[in-house]
């Protein structure tokens, strides 16, 4: 009888082929349905960023609204192009998050082996902090996406004896882009201290070409320069990129605490956009193995820089509780930290053994696929089902759409919903009852004490209302 080969086998010799075409497929696709899966709604954030970029042009943004730049620019080409509705006001957030997910499974790639890396990827980019994120309509994204493409960018330069100049580049060119995201321009003052702080970026640094990395430094001192005139001649840009208006230690600690509630709170009645708790158990448990693995050899560039960032986005959230998200790259990293651990610690055990090595695949799928199942329907059900979660966000875009003959909406002049339905076009809104070209009407609330010739003719209901009632569609009798 032949003896087999372990190694020779098809599905062992393309098995990290096989697993990420197969994570591919899964995360491209939850990506494109995330709209009709959850959360099924808008939030009172989304819309005004639909509202902020579809009044984006070339004056404000010489007038200084430089806040989001980048995401309010693709934002609003989506707007023009598929006019408004859920696919194009989240469509931004999908393809980034589709960049970001390529990029955080490359940085794996880069510092971790294979099989780590595929499972660390396969925990974190169908997560549920992940898929809220790229599914949120509003700069948010932009948090998490640059500082891991400028991880990802600083690995294809640390560690090689000849960095493309490319890199050096491109590296100085997203610095320069993701200073106009909120708060971020500390994060440059970060990556100039970590990199003179930690000793291989050090030697790094003194290897690498002098004619790119002059030009790259030169490229992004003159950036922060026209940012930080255009901050002296409009302080509102300074508050708006910086979000310091009033410091105060109470307040910072008060932040720290709104910021990260959702993520380990198991208080389902957390009234945020946020499912609590965001992170799972299981995974949770799993990065932390990685922290205490990452103090053998701290001062590694790719052991330490988990928990700079940690401290990073401890300072960030003091200052705005929204930047608690970046969490997950740190987070991502800790988990490839965990898993490398755990498998080195078994492979230890059996050294010489390879059908042992292969048995230890058996509970590694099995944890991750119920971990998998679990966060999937944590984040399924939990923004359908939690109302303290579900009513953050309203389908009446789609309810207003779906009506024939498409009917004004009422409105309160100058309210979040005047200035949002407004990007239907002027046509669609109605200010006050007494217009007499209305012959039907919708309003986003019952109108007490409508005129006589108002009739409700029709209720449209919604599972995210208080007894279901949300559109009101009223006719109006001609005289």
């Amino acid at each position: 009888m032949k003896k087999i080969v372990i190694s020779k086998l098809f599905l062992y010799r393309y098995r990290f082929y096989i697993g990420y075409t197969l994570l591919g497929i899964a995360f491209v696709t939850i990506l494109f349905i995330l709209p009709l899966i959850s959360p099924r709604g808008l939030s009172t954030a989304e819309m005004e960023s639909a509202i902020s970029s579809a009044e984006l042009n070339f004056h404000s943004i010489t007038s200084g609204e430089l806040a989001d730049l980048p995401y309010h620019t693709l934002q609003k080409l989506s707007l023009m192009l598929f006019g408004l509705s859920f696919y194009s006001i989240k469509l931004p957030s999908i393809i980034i998050g589709l960049c970001l997910g390529l990029t955080l499974i490359a940085l794996l790639n880069r510092w971790f082996k294979s099989n780590v890396a595929l499972f660390a990827s396969i925990l974190t980019v169908l997560s549920t902090p992940f898929l809220y994120l790229a599914g949120n309509g509003t700069p948010l994204i932009m948090l998490v996406f640059w500082p891991t493409f400028l991880l990802w960018l600083g690995s294809k330069i640390q560690g090689v004896n000849k960095p493309r100049p490319a890199f050096c580049f491109i590296f100085a060119f997203a610095l320069l882009l993701s200073i106009f995201t909120p708060h971020l321009i500390y994060l440059a003052a970060f990556i100039v201290i970590f990199a003179f702080a930690q000793p291989h970026l050090r030697y790094t640094i003194k290897t690498l070409p002098k004619i790119p990395l002059i030009v790259s430094s030169l490229f992004g001192l003159a950036g922060i320069t026209i940012l930080s005139i255009n901050i002296a001649a409009r302080p509102h840009v300074a508050a708006s990129l910086l979000f310091m208006p009033s410091f105060s230690l109470s307040q910072f600690l008060a932040n720290l605490n709104s910021g990260f509630a959702p993520f380990f709170s198991w208080n389902s009645n957390l009234e945020n956009v946020l499912l609590s708790p965001l992170i799972n158990l299981a995974v949770l448990a799993l990065a932390f193995t990685g922290l205490i693995s990452t103090t053998k050899g701290f001062f590694a560039s790719r052991n330490s820089i988990a928990s700079y960032f940690i401290f990073f986005t401890l300072f960030l959230t003091g200052l705005h509780p929204d930047s608690a998200i970046l969490i997950i790259l740190p987070l991502s990293i800790l988990i490839a930290h965990g898993l490398r651990y755990i498998l080195e610690k078994w492979y230890g055990l059996f050294p010489e053994n390879p059908y042992a090595r292969i048995f230890a695949i058996l509970p590694i799928s099995i944890f991750l696929g119920i971990t998998l199942v679990a966060d999937l329907s944590h984040f399924i059900f939990g923004y359908r089902y939690n109302p303290a979660v579900a009513n953050q966000f309203n389908n009446d875009l789609s309810l207003i759409q779906a009506q024939e003959n498409h009917p004004p909406i009422l409105v309160a002049e100058d309210s979040l919903e005047h200035h949002f339905y407004r990007l239907l076009g002027e046509s669609r809104i109605a200010l006050d009852l007494s217009d007499p070209t209305l012959s039907q009407v919708i309003a986003l609330e019952k109108i007490e004490n409508p005129p006589s010739k108002f009739s409700l003719s029709r209720i449209i209901t919604s599972p995210k209302a208080d007894n279901s009632d949300r559109i009101y569609l009223y006719t109006v009798k001609q005289e």
